[in-house]
């Protein structure tokens, strides 16, 4: 199964859940390379200094790992690239006090998450060529075969997040996947 990062405190779910931030990080991957701050900032239309900021709170907590330096001109050019593994949000680590807090902050990062993924669907889907598929299912699975399932995802979208032939095209794959409250514990 591919790397997991546990965000563990609150200031983590803080810093992951920011909308600039998820941009951020969604703009790294569809660069789909090392890339410089300075280069996100012209693709995202910003001001440099301003992803630098919020770049760096990402790589404080892991989200973004530096991968190369190269100088150019006298310059130190530093090139980035966003986690690629699986982000979990434990509430065993937050005391009785915390986690509403806690479960706050999760909701605003979902949130966020979905709406970011629900604008680039429709964007896609007024185009004349749109592909997209949504679904919504319920299934019965055994915690092995969710465990599975997640490990299989994760290693199919690493398989195909480099472009293999000319006629591959991107596509955005949102995933979810939880128990349903109405299932017995």
């Amino acid at each position: 199964m591919n790397e997991a990062k546990e965000l563990k405190t609150l200031e983590d779910i803080r810093i992951y859940s920011d909308p600039y931030r998820l941009q951020i990080l969604d703009t790294f991957k569809q660069l789909n390379r090392p890339a410089t701050m300075k280069e996100v900032a012209d693709t995202m239309g910003e001001v440099p200094a301003k992803v630098y900021y919020h770049a760096k709170k990402l790589e404080s907590i892991g989200l973004l790992q530096l991968v190369d330096t190269k100088v150019i001109n006298g310059i130190t050019a530093k090139y980035y690239e966003p986690f690629e593994g699986a982000i979990h949000i434990k509430k065993s680590y937050f005391d009785d006090s915390l986690k509403q807090v806690a479960l706050t902050e999760t909701e605003k990062l979902l949130s966020n998450l979905y709406d970011e993924s629900k604008k680039r669907f429709l964007k896609s889907s007024r185009s004349d060529t749109s592909s997209g598929q949504l679904s919504n299912d319920h299934v019965y699975l055994t915690p092995q075969e969710v465990e599975e399932f997640q490990a299989w995802i994760s290693a199919f979208l690493k398989k195909h997040q480099s472009k293999t032939t000319e006629d591959s095209k991107q596509y955005e794959i949102f995933t979810t996947i939880a128990k349903s409250s109405e299932t017995e514990d």
